[in-house]
Protein backbone atom coordinates (compact mmCIF):
# COMPACT_ATOMS: atom_id res chain seq x y z
CA UNK A 1 0.00 0.00 0.00
CA UNK A 2 2.81 2.30 0.48
CA UNK A 3 4.29 1.32 -2.75
CA UNK A 4 0.89 2.48 -4.44
CA UNK A 5 0.91 5.33 -2.14
CA UNK A 6 4.55 6.38 -3.12
CA UNK A 7 3.47 5.97 -7.00
CA UNK A 8 0.32 7.83 -6.77
CA UNK A 9 2.17 10.67 -5.51
CA UNK A 10 5.03 10.84 -7.90
CA UNK A 11 2.53 10.53 -10.68
CA UNK A 12 0.35 13.31 -9.32
CA UNK A 13 3.49 15.60 -8.98
CA UNK A 14 4.76 15.03 -12.39
CA UNK A 15 1.41 16.17 -13.74
CA UNK A 16 0.95 18.87 -11.37
CA UNK A 17 4.05 19.95 -12.92
CA UNK A 18 3.62 19.46 -16.40
CA UNK A 19 0.15 21.22 -15.99
CA UNK A 20 1.54 23.88 -14.80
CA UNK A 21 3.45 24.85 -18.20
CA UNK A 22 0.10 25.70 -19.54
CA UNK A 23 -0.98 29.63 -19.08
CA UNK A 24 -4.84 30.86 -19.70
CA UNK A 25 -4.12 34.41 -20.52
CA UNK A 26 -6.89 36.59 -21.31
CA UNK A 27 -5.65 39.97 -24.02
CA UNK A 28 -8.71 42.50 -24.71
CA UNK A 29 -8.73 40.57 -28.16
CA UNK A 30 -8.10 37.51 -27.29
CA UNK A 31 -7.99 34.22 -24.83
CA UNK A 32 -5.46 31.94 -25.33
CA UNK A 33 -4.01 28.66 -23.22
CA UNK A 34 -0.64 28.74 -24.24
CA UNK A 35 1.96 25.68 -23.42
CA UNK A 36 5.64 26.74 -22.16
CA UNK A 37 6.57 23.70 -22.72
CA UNK A 38 5.65 23.28 -26.99
CA UNK A 39 6.18 26.41 -26.76
CA UNK A 40 3.43 27.48 -29.14
CA UNK A 41 -0.57 27.67 -28.11
CA UNK A 42 -3.01 25.44 -27.76
CA UNK A 43 -6.06 27.14 -27.79
CA UNK A 44 -6.99 30.40 -28.97
CA UNK A 45 -10.55 32.15 -28.71
CA UNK A 46 -11.35 35.33 -30.43
CA UNK A 47 -14.82 37.48 -31.75
CA UNK A 48 -14.45 39.40 -34.89
CA UNK A 49 -14.96 42.86 -34.25
CA UNK A 50 -13.71 44.46 -37.05
CA UNK A 51 -14.14 42.75 -40.43
CA UNK A 52 -13.42 46.01 -42.78
CA UNK A 53 -10.59 47.10 -40.91
CA UNK A 54 -7.79 48.72 -43.49
CA UNK A 55 -5.03 49.03 -41.08
CA UNK A 56 -1.31 48.26 -42.04
CA UNK A 57 0.61 45.79 -40.47
CA UNK A 58 3.83 47.14 -42.45
CA UNK A 59 6.69 47.52 -39.78
CA UNK A 60 5.35 45.79 -37.32
CA UNK A 61 7.41 42.23 -36.04
CA UNK A 62 6.23 39.52 -33.40
CA UNK A 63 7.36 40.34 -29.83
CA UNK A 64 7.91 38.26 -26.61
CA UNK A 65 4.84 38.32 -24.23
CA UNK A 66 6.18 38.97 -20.54
CA UNK A 67 5.95 36.58 -18.11
CA UNK A 68 5.32 33.41 -20.25
CA UNK A 69 8.59 31.02 -21.93
CA UNK A 70 7.23 31.39 -25.92
CA UNK A 71 9.16 30.79 -29.22
CA UNK A 72 11.09 32.98 -30.86
CA UNK A 73 12.97 34.52 -34.05
CA UNK A 74 14.90 31.83 -33.94
CA UNK A 75 12.19 29.26 -34.40
CA UNK A 76 11.07 30.29 -37.55
CA UNK A 77 14.50 30.83 -39.67
CA UNK A 78 15.71 28.78 -42.37
CA UNK A 79 12.71 26.42 -42.58
CA UNK A 80 9.23 25.67 -43.89
CA UNK A 81 7.69 27.30 -41.19
CA UNK A 82 5.44 30.38 -40.46
CA UNK A 83 4.82 32.39 -37.46
CA UNK A 84 1.18 31.82 -38.43
CA UNK A 85 -1.52 34.37 -36.41
CA UNK A 86 -3.79 32.42 -35.22
CA UNK A 87 -5.96 35.38 -33.86
CA UNK A 88 -5.36 37.17 -37.30
CA UNK A 89 -3.67 40.35 -38.08
CA UNK A 90 -6.39 41.74 -40.42
CA UNK A 91 -9.46 40.60 -38.12
CA UNK A 92 -7.98 43.62 -36.05
CA UNK A 93 -6.75 46.21 -38.31
CA UNK A 94 -9.40 48.70 -36.95
CA UNK A 95 -6.77 50.83 -35.84
CA UNK A 96 -3.05 50.76 -35.44
CA UNK A 97 -2.56 49.95 -31.75
CA UNK A 98 -5.07 46.78 -32.12
CA UNK A 99 -3.68 44.92 -34.76
CA UNK A 100 -0.30 45.60 -33.35
CA UNK A 101 -1.44 43.65 -29.93
CA UNK A 102 -1.94 40.59 -32.67
CA UNK A 103 2.00 40.30 -33.04
CA UNK A 104 2.89 38.74 -29.95
CA UNK A 105 3.92 34.91 -29.44
CA UNK A 106 1.36 33.88 -27.71
CA UNK A 107 -0.73 33.99 -30.77
CA UNK A 108 2.31 32.62 -33.49
CA UNK A 109 2.21 29.09 -34.31
CA UNK A 110 4.95 27.42 -36.36
CA UNK A 111 2.58 26.69 -39.32
CA UNK A 112 3.59 25.14 -42.72
CA UNK A 113 4.09 28.60 -45.37
CA UNK A 114 2.04 26.74 -47.48
CA UNK A 115 -1.19 26.62 -45.26
CA UNK A 116 -0.76 30.11 -43.57
CA UNK A 117 -0.40 31.60 -46.80
CA UNK A 118 -2.91 29.71 -48.74
CA UNK A 119 -5.93 27.78 -47.36
CA UNK A 120 -5.88 29.40 -44.04
CA UNK A 121 -5.84 33.01 -45.22
CA UNK A 122 -8.67 32.28 -47.22
CA UNK A 123 -10.30 31.07 -44.50
CA UNK A 124 -9.63 34.13 -42.14
CA UNK A 125 -10.95 36.42 -45.58
CA UNK A 126 -14.50 33.91 -44.95
CA UNK A 127 -14.54 34.62 -41.47
CA UNK A 128 -13.99 38.25 -41.97
CA UNK A 129 -16.96 38.01 -44.47
CA UNK A 130 -19.67 36.34 -42.72
CA UNK A 131 -18.96 39.20 -39.65
CA UNK A 132 -19.98 41.89 -42.20
CA UNK A 133 -23.31 39.79 -42.22
CA UNK A 134 -23.61 38.19 -39.09
CA UNK A 135 -23.43 40.42 -36.22
CA UNK A 136 -21.80 37.88 -33.03
CA UNK A 137 -18.92 35.92 -35.52
CA UNK A 138 -16.68 33.95 -32.57
CA UNK A 139 -13.56 31.55 -33.70
CA UNK A 140 -11.63 29.23 -31.81
CA UNK A 141 -8.85 27.21 -33.30
CA UNK A 142 -7.29 23.81 -31.31
CA UNK A 143 -3.36 23.23 -32.30
CA UNK A 144 -2.74 19.11 -31.89
CA UNK A 145 0.15 17.75 -30.86
CA UNK A 146 1.38 13.66 -30.12
CA UNK A 147 3.99 12.13 -29.24
CA UNK A 148 5.62 12.16 -32.97
CA UNK A 149 5.09 16.29 -33.03
CA UNK A 150 8.19 17.59 -34.71
CA UNK A 151 10.05 19.15 -32.04
CA UNK A 152 12.96 21.73 -34.17
CA UNK A 153 16.42 22.00 -32.72
CA UNK A 154 15.69 25.50 -31.14
CA UNK A 155 12.79 23.39 -28.99
CA UNK A 156 9.58 24.78 -30.09
CA UNK A 157 6.99 21.97 -30.82
CA UNK A 158 5.55 21.75 -34.21
CA UNK A 159 1.51 21.63 -34.32
CA UNK A 160 0.17 18.17 -36.16
CA UNK A 161 -2.69 20.53 -37.39
CA UNK A 162 -5.15 22.52 -36.63
CA UNK A 163 -9.14 22.15 -35.89
CA UNK A 164 -10.68 25.52 -36.34
CA UNK A 165 -14.42 26.24 -35.25
CA UNK A 166 -16.59 29.13 -36.72
CA UNK A 167 -19.71 30.15 -34.77
CA UNK A 168 -22.41 32.34 -35.72
CA UNK A 169 -26.55 33.13 -35.82
CA UNK A 170 -26.57 29.64 -34.34
CA UNK A 171 -24.22 27.63 -36.76
CA UNK A 172 -20.79 26.46 -36.66
CA UNK A 173 -18.98 25.63 -39.11
CA UNK A 174 -15.67 23.01 -38.26
CA UNK A 175 -12.58 22.18 -40.32
CA UNK A 176 -9.57 20.22 -39.58
CA UNK A 177 -6.42 21.51 -41.13
CA UNK A 178 -2.43 18.85 -41.29
CA UNK A 179 0.10 21.45 -40.85
CA UNK A 180 1.39 20.46 -44.38
CA UNK A 181 1.68 21.84 -48.12
CA UNK A 182 -2.17 22.50 -48.87
CA UNK A 183 -1.32 23.77 -52.45
CA UNK A 184 -3.74 22.95 -54.84
CA UNK A 185 -6.28 22.37 -52.42
CA UNK A 186 -9.64 24.49 -51.00
CA UNK A 187 -10.25 25.71 -48.01
CA UNK A 188 -13.74 23.58 -47.86
CA UNK A 189 -12.13 20.89 -48.78
CA UNK A 190 -10.82 20.52 -44.77
CA UNK A 191 -14.83 21.08 -43.57
CA UNK A 192 -15.48 18.14 -41.23
CA UNK A 193 -19.16 18.01 -40.97
CA UNK A 194 -21.84 19.74 -42.72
Amino acid sequence: MKKLSLVLFFLLSSISVICQTDKNIITDIFIVKYSEKLEQPKYIFYKIDCPNGKVSRSGLSFKLYDGVHTSDDEDYVNNIWDKGHLAPAATFSCDREMVKKTFTYINCVLQHQSLNRGVWKELEEFERNLAKIYDDVTVSVECHFSRQSQILPTGATVPDGFTKIISYDDMQLCFYFPNEDTKGTDWIDYRLYD
